[in-house]
């Protein structure tokens, strides 16, 4: 064996060769041996060389396809022997329903939401077996759940943040629910408190609630099409007032910051699309930041249409809305980090309208010049008009003149 380079030979008697090659070919008998001799060679043992699996396509990184239609991901391999092609969903619970055709491609026929996530290739034989991953994105669906939920207790308050989930192709929102784990007398089921989040937050500050109490917390995402599942329930207790000897240092000020939301919001149709107006908050402790817009058609989910409106700005027009919708419309204010709530809905028909350009802008003055030209052409219509009339009446008087005149120089005619 010492000639045979990466062959060796271990304590128990079994041969390693490191590298197979056609030199390790062949048949090979193991013959036993102490002092007193031996008993025989054993049975002829035949090596072969045969090819681990090597993909010869594999699935792109990512796969994006709408809920109830076809998703085909192809995957092969070659070796020796023939790999076998397997599918399988990355942390699904028993068997999932992939099928798989005679190219070992992945049939998902009809795609349902359960099926988005991470699917594994793998290809086996006798030799080894490898694997590759790919990720199935369906859309147009309700958000899938939150995950990784944390607490954080602090005093009469919580942090809780999250990981969101996919959110079904559509723009989705948060809200956080909780209730005590204390049950009153006169009440035998939990009181959920629910708390919208601000929109593309992932984090929220729960305040007010009772020190030395046991709470639980869950977190709901949305979208147009609807809500996910909650998230896994986390129970968290709060903390208690810390006890010390030291007299208490005097408490700190408290700021409270007050925003309420816009006012007298009012909608009215122009030539160019939907002029929206309304009046800024009039309670508010912080600089204005802006304004974000709402929107929903047809009773849907609402949607932010414009979320970086400025704070000077009074008005905002919505052009490129469908024709004969239903639309409502609403708008918040933000100061920093505080949101507030949203102002009076105001309610547009697009019955009968026109289609707008579709692009929501800020209305803003024309410019100098061409405010000149409109001003200088009704200028020249309303001179043109009044030159008109008073050229009518001249010509009306210098013909009502010649008449008169003609009747006056009529000569006399005296019948015999």
């Amino acid at each position: 064996l010492c000639q045979l380079p990466g062959w060796s030979m271990r304590p128990d008697g079994s041969i390693v060769i490191a590298t197979g090659n056609d030199d390790a070919l062949g048949l090979y008998t193991c013959t036993p041996y102490n002092s007193y001799g031996t008993t025989g060679q054993s049975r002829p043992t035949r090596v072969l060389l045969k090819d681990p699996p090597t993909f010869t396509v594999r699935p792109k990184e990512e796969y994006f396809q709408e809920v109830g239609r076809e998703l085909v991901i192809p995957c092969s391999a070659r070796g020796d022997p023939t790999p076998t092609i397997t599918w399988l969903k990355v942390g699904s619970k028993g068997k999932s329903s992939a099928q798989v055709d005679g190219n070992s491609s992945l049939i998902l026929r009809p795609l349902i939401k359960e099926q988005h996530g991470l699917w594994e290739c793998t290809a086996t034989n006798q030799v080894a077996s490898i694997s590759t991953i790919t990720s199935v994105y369906v859309l147009g669906t309700s958000p899938h759940d939150v995950t990784n939920v944390s607490v954080l207790p602090l005093v009469r308050a919580v942090n809780i943040s999250w990981e969101p989930g996919f959110d079904g192709g559509y723009f989705q929102r948060f809200s956080v629910w909780y209730t005590p784990l204390v049950k009153h007398p006169p009440r035998a089921h939990h009181d959920w408190v629910s708390l919208s989040v601000p929109v593309g937050a992932q984090h929220l500050v729960v305040e007010n609630l009772q020190p030395d109490t046991s709470y639980q917390f869950s977190v709901l995402a949305q979208n147009k099409l609807g809500s996910g599942p909650f998230s896994q329930i986390v129970t968290s207790v709060l903390r208690g007032f810390p006890v010390t000897t030291v007299p208490p240092e005097p408490p700190a000020m408290t700021v409270r910051i007050f925003l309420s939301p816009p006012q007298a919001l009012t909608a009215n149709e122009t030539v160019r699309g939907v002029l929206l107006c309304w009046e800024p908050p009039a309670q508010l402790s912080v600089a204005l930041s802006g304004y974000a817009l709402e929107l929903r058609q047809d009773k849907g989910g609402w949607e932010v249409l414009e979320h970086s409106i400025p704070s000077t700005k009074t008005q905002v027009l919505v052009p490129g809305l469908i024709k004969d919708a239903f639309y409502e419309f609403r708008l918040v204010a933000f100061a920093g980090s505080y949101v507030s709530d949203p102002s009076n809905t105001v309610n547009v028909s697009t019955a009968g309208m026109e289609v707008y350009p579709s692009r929501t802008q800020l209305p803003e003055l024309l410019p100098q010049p061409v405010l000149a030209g409109v001003i200088g052409g009704i200028c020249f219509l309303s001179m043109a008009v009044i030159f008109s009339t008073m050229a009518a009446c001249i010509m009306n008087r210098r013909r009502a003149a010649r008449i008169q005149k003609r009747r006056q120089d009529s000569p006399l005619v005296f019948s015999p």
